[in-house]
C-alpha cells in the first residue's frame, strides 16, 4: 500500500495522456526537511528509493530525515538501507549465486519449509558474457568455432541455468553469442523509470560485478557488489551503506582533436586515484560534462572500480534522452523518463556552484593526451610519447620498485622460436602440446601455424627483418606484443573509439601494413549493434585483414580469457623468461590476468590497440618512429593513418539507430540453435546430479534456526603474509587450471582430462575447485617464503613448505584457526564473491591488512571472515611479523561497529605483544551478518522465521 509521508505522494501527468504517481523530492523539500534541491544528484536518487520504501521496519522515517540532511563533511556514521529497483548478474557470479539459491531451497526442503520461499522478490537478469574464450581467431568462422567450443565446455552451467529460468519466477537470462553485461545494461535492460502499481520511479540496481558502475553514464545510481551481497538484495534485504562522501569532478573545456574517450578514462583514473575517491560517489558536473556523448561518459562510469570510487555518476539530461532514443527505447518509455526527471528537478547537468559536494575537484579536458595504461594497474597512465622509456626503464628497475629486474642489454636480444616446416606435423604438435598444456586444440587453418606465420608475414624494412633458419621460422625478444585485443565492455560500448579502430585498420590496410602473424589479433565487442554498424559502413572488412576478426561477444581477454597462444611461441617465452606484452582495449590489466605467461600488459583505445599490433613492439615511440613500411617499402607514420574527427562523426548515425537496436535485441533466442538445443531438468528444488561444475555448496552443513555464538580468536596461525595490492584476481583467480595445482590434481582425480579443464571462472560452481584455488595464481607472493611466486606456504610450527590449500585443510584438520595478513588495498579488483567463500572455506577467521578494497570487505563479513585493519603506520613490516608466530584477537564478544579489537601476538620465545586492530565491521547490519556466520544464514533464518 503506498504511503505519503510528509504528503510527497503526487500525480504526474505524461505527454502520452497518461497519469502517474511518484513521491515528489520537491515535495519532500517544501515539508521542511532540508535544502535537498542542493544535494548532489546521486544522493537525491538514493532518498527518493528511501522514501519510497518506507515501512518503518527496514527502512525509517529517521533514515529519510538523516539522509535528506545529508551535509557534505559530517561524520560518516549514518546507515542508510537502499532498496534496488533491479539486480544484473554475469556467469561467473551468477551461476555460483544461482548455486546459493538452491542450495537454500534445498535446506529449505530438508527443514520441512516450503522451498519456494526462497524467490527473488526483485527483477534479475543473468547475462552469460564471461565464458568465451578466444581460441580461434583470425579467420572468419573465429566466432562459430569460439562459440561451438564455449558450448562444449560450459553444457552443465548452462543446464543449471536454464533450471534457474524455470525454478524462480523473476530470474531471466541473456544467452551467451549476445553481448557483455554492462554494455547490454546499458543498451537494453535499463529502461530509464519503472512503474509499479501506478508508481513511477526511477530505475537503480546492484550487480555482482564492479564495472556495473557503467549504467551511471545514464543517470542510473547503482554499482557493483558481490554476490553473496546480491543474493541478500534478491531476497527482500535492502543493500546497507554508509553516508557516503561525494566528490564531484568539475569537467571543464573540450577535448582537443585526435584524443579518445579511452584516453579520458585513463587521465580520470590517475586523478581520481590520486586525490583518494575510494568508497566515495564521485559525480560529474559543470560544461565539459554537458558536452561528453553519452558513451563517453558510460567509459568513464565503466571505470570506476580503478578510480576506487563506488560510483561515478553523470546526471540525466538531453543527451541522455537522445541516447534512449538511438537505442531503441519507445516513445512512451523515452517520455516517461524525461517527464519523470523534470517533475522532480534533476534533469541536467549541474554548474559549478549548484551542488553542495563534499569536494570538488577539476579536470580540463583540453589537456588530455593520447595515453595508454600499464604494464600493471590501470591507474598507471603513460602518455603515448613516454611508452618505449617508460618500458625501458622498468624492465631494469629491481622488482621491489615495480619493475622487471633484468639487464637492460636484454632488451637487444631476440630468440628463436622453432618449429616444423611442414604444415601437418606443426599443427599435430600443437594439437598434441596444447592438450598437454590444458589449451583448446589448435586446428589447421584456424589458428594460424607457424609456417603460415612465415609465409604471410609483412615486408620489413632490411634493418628490421629478423634472419630465419631452416627450423628456425622467426624470432621473439622482450617487448614483443603477443596479444592485441579490441575487448571489453568499457570501450566496445563506444561507437567512436569503434569506428575509429575501423577507419585506422582501413589506411594502414591501403597503405600496405600488416599484422606479423604471431600476434594474437581479436575482435570481441559487448554486443551485436557493434559488428552491425562495423559492416554498415563498410570498415569490418579491414580489421578482418588485419587480423581482427569477430571472436566473441563477451569479455575475453579483458577477464582473462585470451586462450593459449601458439605452443613453440609460449615455449620460447617460458624458457627465455621473456618480458612480452598484450595491449587491448580492456578495463584491467592485473599480473597474470590477461594470460599468465605475459608480463607486461596495456590499455588502450582501440585504434591504438591496432596500432600496435601494427608495430608489433612497445619498443617503438609511435609519435617519433614509422608504424612499419607499405608494399612501397616507405614509412608509414601513426599521423598517416589516424582519423579525423570529422571522418568518425559522418560515421556516427550507423551507430545510432534506433531500429537496429530493437530488432537485434526483440528476441534473443531466435537463431540460436546452440542454445536453444540445451536440455535441462525441471522442478522447485534442484537434484544436484554428480558434477564437476555444479555442486551443492557446504554453507548451510548442521544449519539450525539459531546462530552459533561467536568467540575469541584464540591460537591462530598465519596462512599467508601477502603485501601491498593483492587483487581478487590474485585472492580467486579466473584463468586457467595448472595441472600441477590442488585445482588440477582435484579435476584429474575426478577423470576429468587436462584438455576439458576449462577455467576456474567457469567451474565457480562447483566449491570444491574454488576453495582449491583460492590463493593459488601463479604471480602471487607470500611474503613468508622471500622471493617466492605462487600459492605456497609454511606449515607452522614445523615450517613445512606446502601448498595454501594443503597447510589449510591441515589445519582445519588439526582445529587450528588461520589468518591472513596483507597490505594497502587487499581485495582490490573485480567483485568476485569466491575470493570471500574461498578465504572462508580454507578455515580462514579473519584477514588484517591496512585498508580493503570496498566490495571485498562486504564480502568478508558476508562470509563470516573478520575484516581487521592496521592502525596508524602499524604494518606487517613495521611489526616485525614473520608469519611463525601464534596469534589471539580479543574483544569479540560484545562486537560493535568500527570497534577496536586486541591482536596479541606470541612468537616462539614465548614473548607476547599486543596491537590494536580497526574491525571493519562498519555497520548494524554487518553485525548481524557476522554473528550470523554470513549473509546467507541470516536471510534463510529470516525467511524460515518469517
Amino acid at each position: 500500500m503506498a504511503h505519503n509521508l510528509f504528503n510527497t505522494l503526487k500525480e504526474l501527468s505524461l505527454p502520452t495522456g497518461k497519469k502517474a504517481k511518484y513521491y515528489s523530492l520537491p515535495a519532500l523539500e517544501a515539508a521542511g526537511l532540508g535544502r535537498i534541491s542542493r544535494l548532489p544528484v546521486s544522493i537525491r536518487i538514493v532518498l527518493e528509493s528511501v522514501l519510497r520504501n518506507c515501512d518503518n521496519r527496514k527502512v525509517t522515517e529517521a533514515h529519510i530525515k538523516r539522509l535528506a540532511d545529508w551535509q557534505p563533511t559530517a561524520p560518516r556514521l549514518d546507515e542508510i538501507p537502499f532498496v534496488v529497483s533491479r539486480i544484473v548478474l554475469q556467469d561467473f557470479t551468477g551461476v555460483p549465486l544461482l548455486v546459493d539459491l538452491a542450495a537454500m531451497r534445498s535446506t529449505a526442503k530438508k527443514m520441512g519449509k516450503d522451498p519456494e520461499m526462497v524467490e527473488p522478490l526483485v527483477s534479475v537478469d543473468l547475462v552469460v558474457d564471461h565464458s568465451v574464450q578466444v581460441d580461434y581467431y583470425g579467420t572468419d568462422d573465429a566466432l562459430k568455432l569460439n562459440m561451438e567450443m564455449e558450448f562444449h565446455r560450459n553444457r552443465e552451467r548452462y543446464q543449471f541455468i536454464k533450471w534457474g529460468m524455470q525454478a524462480f519466477d523473476t530470474f531471466k537470462v541473456v544467452p551467451p553469442g549476445i553481448g557483455i553485461v554492462h554494455q547490454v545494461n546499458l543498451e537494453y535492460l535499463a529502461r530509464g523509470v519503472h512503474e509499479k502499481e501506478g508508481i513511477l520511479y526511477p530505475d537503480t540496481l546492484v550487480g555482482t560485478d564492479s564495472h556495473t558502475t557503467m549504467i551511471n553514464g545514464i543517470g542510473v545510481v547503482g554499482w557493483g557488489v558481490g554476490g553473496i551481497e546480491a543474493e541478500a538484495g534478491m531476497l527482500g534485504q535492502p543493500v546497507y551503506f554508509l553516508t557516503p562522501d561525494v566528490v564531484g569532478v568539475n569537467l571543464t573545456g573540450k577535448l582537443s582533436t585526435g584524443v579518445t574517450a579511452t584516453d579520458l578514462v585513463l587521465t580520470v583514473t590517475e586523478l581520481l586515484r590520486k586525490s583518494g575517491v575510494v568508497g566515495k560517489f564521485v559525480e560529474f558536473f559543470g560544461e565539459g560534462t554537458a558536452s561528453l556523448t553519452v558513451p563517453d561518459r558510460a567509459t568513464i562510469g565503466n571505470m570506476a572500480p580503478e578510480y576506487g570510487a563506488t560510483m561515478g555518476f553523470f546526471p540525466v539530461d538531453d543527451a541522455t534522452v537522445e541516447y534512449f532514443r538511438g537505442t531503441g527505447r519507445s516513445e512512451e518509455e523515452v517520455a516517461a523518463f524525461q517527464s519523470y526527471f523534470k517533475a522532480q528537478e534533476l534533469y541536467g547537468v549541474p554548474r559549478k556552484g549548484e551542488i553542495d559536494y563534499t569536494r570538488e575537484l577539476e579536470l580540463d579536458l583540453s589537456t588530455v593526451k593520447p595515453s595508454l595504461a600499464g604494464p600493471r594497474r590501470p591507474q598507471d597512465r603513460i602518455e603515448l610519447d613516454d611508452v618505449k622509456t617508460r618500458f625501458t626503464e622498468l624492465f631494469s628497475r629491481p622488482v621491489m620498485q615495480g619493475g622487471y629486474g633484468r639487464d637492460a642489454a636484454a632488451l637487444k636480444l631476440r630468440y628463436k622460436v622453432h618449429g616444423s616446416e611442414e604444415p601437418g606435423p606443426a599443427a599435430a604438435a600443437a594439437d598434441s602440446a596444447s592438450a598437454d598444456r590444458n589449451t583448446a586444440a589448435v586446428r589447421p587453418g584456424t589458428e594460424r601455424n607457424i609456417t603460415e606465420m612465415v609465409n604471410n608475414r609483412p615486408i620489413l624494412a632490411p634493418a628490421e627483418a629478423p634472419v630465419y633458419g631452416a627450423n628456425d621460422l622467426f624470432d621473439l625478444a622482450h617487448a614483443d606484443i603477443l596479444i592485441a585485443a579490441i575487448t571489453s565492455c568499457t570501450n566496445t560500448s563506444n561507437p567512436s573509439v569503434l569506428l575509429a579502430a575501423g577507419l585506422l585498420a582501413k589506411k594502414a590496410v591501403e597503405k600496405g601494413l600488416s599484422v606479423k602473424c604471431h600476434i594474437k589479433t581479436s575482435l570481441a565487442p559487448g554486443s551485436r549493434v557493434v559488428t552491425e554498424y562495423l559492416r554498415e559502413t563498410g570498415l569490418l572488412p579491414y580489421l578482418d585483414k588485419l587480423g581482427f576478426n569477430l571472436a566473441g561477444y563477451g569479455c575475453t581477454t579483458c577477464i582473462g580469457n585470451s586462450g593459449p597462444l601458439s605452443v613453440p611461441i609460449e615455449e620460447t617465452v617460458v624458457s627465455n623468461d621473456l618480458v612480452c606484452a598484450a595491449v587491448l582495449s580492456g578495463n584491467r590489466n592485473f599480473e597474470a590476468r590477461i594470460h599468465p605467461n605475459i608480463r607486461a600488459n596495456f590499455l588502450a583505445s582501440p585504434p591504438l590497440v591496432v596500432a600496435y599490433a601494427l608495430a608489433g613492439t612497445m619498443l617503438k615511440d609511435l609519435t617519433a618512429e614509422p608504424l612499419g613500411y607499405g608494399e612501397n617499402g616507405q614509412p608509414v607514420w601513426l599521423a598517416d593513418i589516424w582519423p579525423r574527427d570529422d571522418e568518425i562523426q559522418s560515421l556516427m548515425k550507423f551507430a545510432a539507430n534506433g531500429e537496429t537496436f530493437r530488432r537485434l535485441y526483440s528476441n534473443l533466442t531466435q537463431d540460436h540453435p546452440l542454445w536453444n538445443d540445451i536440455s535441462s531438468v525441471s522442478g522447485e528444488v534442484y537434484d544436484w546430479p554428480k558434477s564437476t561444475y555444479i555442486a551443492e555448496p557446504p554453507f548451510f552443513q548442521d544449519f539450525s534456526l539459531q546462530p552459533r555464538p561467536y568467540n575469541e580468536i584464540r591460537n591462530a596461525r598465519a596462512l599467508a603474509i601477502f603485501g601491498d595490492s593483492v587483487t581478487t584476481d590474485h585472492i580467486s583467480p579466473a584463468g586457467s587450471i595448472k595441472d600441477t595445482s590442488p585445482a588440477g590434481k582435484y579435476l584429474l582425480a575426478s577423470g576429468v582430462s587436462r584438455s576439458d579443464f576449462n577455467s576456474y571462472g567457469a567451474r565457480r560452481g562447483n566449491h570444491e575447485v574454488m576453495m582449491r584455488g583460492t590463493f593459488a595464481n601463479v604471480r602471487i607472493k607470500n611474503l613468508m617464503i622471500p622471493g617466492s611466486e605462487g600459492g605456497i606456504t609454511l606449515h607452522q610450527p614445523d615450517g613445512e613448505q606446502m601448498s595454501i590449500y594443503d597447510a589449510a585443510m591441515r589445519y582445519i584438520a588439526e582445529g587450528i584457526p588461520t589468518v591472513i595478513f596483507g597490505g594497502e588495498e587487499y581485495g582490490s579488483g573485480s567483485s568476485r564473491d569466491w575470493a570471500a567463500k574461498g578465504t572462508q572455506l580454507l578455515g580462514v577467521k579473519a584477514v588484517i591488512a591496512k585498508s580493503f578494497e570496498r566490495i571485498h570487505r562486504s564480502n568478508l563479513i558476508g562470509m563470516g571472515v573478520l575484516p581487521l585493519q592496521f592502525k596508524g603506520d602499524d604494518s606487517v613490516e613495521s611489526l616485525g611479523i614473520q608469519g611463525n608466530e601464534a596469534f589471539d584477537i580479543e574483544g569479540l564478544s560484545s562486537i560493535r561497529p568500527q570497534q577496536d579489537v586486541t591482536l596479541v601476538v606470541r612468537d616462539n620465545t614465548g614473548s607476547r605483544r599486543e596491537i590494536d586492530l580497526l574491525c571493519r565491521i562498519d555497520t548494524g547490519i554487518e553485525i548481524d551478518y557476522y554473528r550470523h556466520g554470513g549473509i546467507l544464514p541470516y536471510v534463510l533464518r529470516e525467511l524460515m522465521k518469517a
